[in-house]
């Protein structure tokens, strides 16, 4: 059974930084990653990505050059990284991995939707 669990989250002032983690148990990290955001009256939103066998990553728009997603040497624990927070960073922020199909040595076929999710965490930023 797959469990993310997600810590990091809290309330900052605007500008101000926050590292978020997702651990996982009964889950090897070699499909992509990511994590998404939801604020009340809005769908979930996705904010960064990461591949975990070329490292690529991807973010959408609005935290480019903000937020950096990465994961440990020893790929158990997945982080983001918020610097220059701004209110409208606000939100639950949760922690999401692709289902593995199947894999080889230096292979994994991985599912085309984020399977896996974590209970989420809360970022509040204020003005």
């Amino acid at each position: 059974q797959v469990q993310l669990v997600e810590s990091g989250g809290g309330s900052v002032q605007a500008g101000g930084s926050l590292r978020l983690s997702c651990t996982a148990s009964g889950y090897t990290f070699r499909c992509p990653m990511g994590w998404f955001r939801q604020v009340p009256g809005k769908e979930r939103e996705e904010v960064a990505t990461i591949d975990n066998d070329t490292i690529m990553t991807s973010y959408t728009d609005s935290v480019t050059g903000r937020f950096t997603i990465s994961l440990d040497n020893a790929k158990t624990t997945l982080y983001l990284q918020m610097d220059s927070l701004s209110p409208q960073d606000t939100g639950v922020y949760y922690c999401a991995a692709r289902g593995l199909s199947a894999s080889g040595g230096t292979w994994a076929v991985c599912s085309s939707s984020y399977e896996y999710w974590g209970q989420g965490t809360q970022v509040t930023v204020s003005s």
